[in-house]
């Protein structure tokens, strides 16, 4: 019996883990005064963290030393709120255009990689930011200290600039080929000779995007592989259907980035308050031209890509499984893999690794252990580390025996 097979046995039998508590406060929480929050009370987890993502029951148990069922920061008594500058996790912010679309001007945030070291590039989801992958690439590199991390804002996300009329151009062939202009770009505004060798990291329509970047072979040999986080074609579909319950349940604006910061945690949509604070800011830009009281709005109108949606899907599971490159799918439940994933993880196709104590930000709720198995995934995929034997001709040619 296969672990994924062991994992669905356990979950039919009901086995379950425990409702999370809160930890303790933080040092650095004790120490601020303003901004705080009171003491909530326990929270079990279910699908609130987002409308893309349905419940979790079956787990595949990684490794102990990957410490996965050690209880995530959550928000406790007395916790601060304050942002957390960008400048906290990487070394600078690009800003980037490119010929084919002067338009558009796209942002990205880079730590360079060191020598010979990989470049993990990092799309994020629909209506999230590059900053959604701060203390995980801060995390990665503390395994991988030669790694770089190149984390985009897609456009119409973060700090890219693109035209707003007649509307945005989401299409999944549209971000695509965003992605590969930024990671060429970044190539050209920092000098580099080549491309570094690369993983390709996406969360939910992230993950639909770098899968199809692979699919076109655009990277060549400089493309490792790529990872996906938190998204499967079925599930992903059945949940389209819930978006519109999902957006209306949302705050329209906030009195303060703070206030922002809170309520992501409270909703449980991030569950790791360092995440949150990290992250959350760059979701928000202030106008007080529709609500004085709650200035800070959505920097994304999520109801405006409802025509791009199921675009973004259809097909990802053939797609993800063909793709050349060594292939990861990091979920939060195995009941998320549809029948082709199924079939594929049988057959050994791709690298899977489950998280149930994570919501759908995986990636936020449980930094350290995807930066574990991100590094793992490169380790697998680095052919540099190959050391082939000579061939025979070779041999022949200096004299040597064979």
């Amino acid at each position: 019996m296969s672990d994924l097979q062991r994992a669905w046995a356990k979950a039919k039998l009901g086995f379950a883990h425990d409702p999370l508590d809160e930890l303790d406060e933080d040092a650095e929480g004790d120490k601020r005064g303003r901004d705080v929050v009171p003491e909530l009370p326990e929270h079990v987890d279910d699908d609130s963290s987002s409308a893309s993502s349905v419940s979790s029951t079956g787990t595949i148990i990684p490794t102990p030393s990957q410490k996965l069922f050690a209880r995530p920061e959550g928000v406790a008594r007395g916790r601060a709120l304050e942002p957390i500058p960008w400048t906290t996790y990487f070394e600078r912010e690009l800003f980037l255009t490119c010929h084919v679309d002067p338009a558009v001007t796209f942002h990205a945030y880079l730590t360079s990689p060191v020598d010979k070291g990989p470049l993990f590039v990092m799309h994020h989801g629909a209506g999230s930011s590059g900053l959604t992958f701060a203390v995980v690439g801060a995390e990665v590199r503390k395994r991988l200290p030669s790694a770089g991390i190149l984390a985009i804002d897609s456009r119409g996300h973060g700090s890219t600039a693109s035209p707003e009329e007649p509307g945005p151009d989401l299409r999944l062939e549209t971000l695509s080929a965003d992605l590969h202009t930024m990671i060429q770009a970044t190539k050209e505004q920092m000098g580099w000779r080549h491309l570094p060798n690369i993983i390709l990291v996406g969360h939910s329509l992230g993950g639909a995007v770098v899968t199809d970047l692979a699919l076109t072979g655009k990277l060549g040999a400089s493309l490792l592989g790529y990872a996906v986080l938190d998204v499967v074609e079925g599930s992903a579909m059945d949940a389209l259907h819930s978006m519109h319950t999902y957006l209306s349940t949302r705050p329209g604006g906030f009195a303060s980035v703070q206030a922002a910061i809170d309520w992501h945690i409270r909703s449980r949509t991030v569950r790791n308050s360092i995440s949150a604070r990290a992250s959350v800011p760059a979701l928000l830009s202030r106008t007080e031209s529709v609500d004085a009281s709650r200035p800070w709005r959505w920097r994304t109108n999520l109801a405006a890509t409802q025509p791009f949606w199921e675009g973004w899907f259809v097909g990802l599971s053939k797609k993800f499984l063909h793709a050349k490159g060594g292939k990861l799918l990091l979920l939060a439940g195995t009941d998320r893999l549809d029948t082709e994933l199924t079939i594929g993880q049988m057959q050994g196709k791709y690298a899977l690794q489950v998280f149930p104590e994570a919501g759908h930000f995986i990636h936020e709720d449980r930094p350290e252990q995807t930066a574990i198995s991100l590094a793992d995934f490169y380790r697998r995929n680095d052919r540099s580390a190959l050391v082939l034997p000579p061939k025979v001709s070779e041999l022949l040619k200096h004299g040597r025996p064979v």
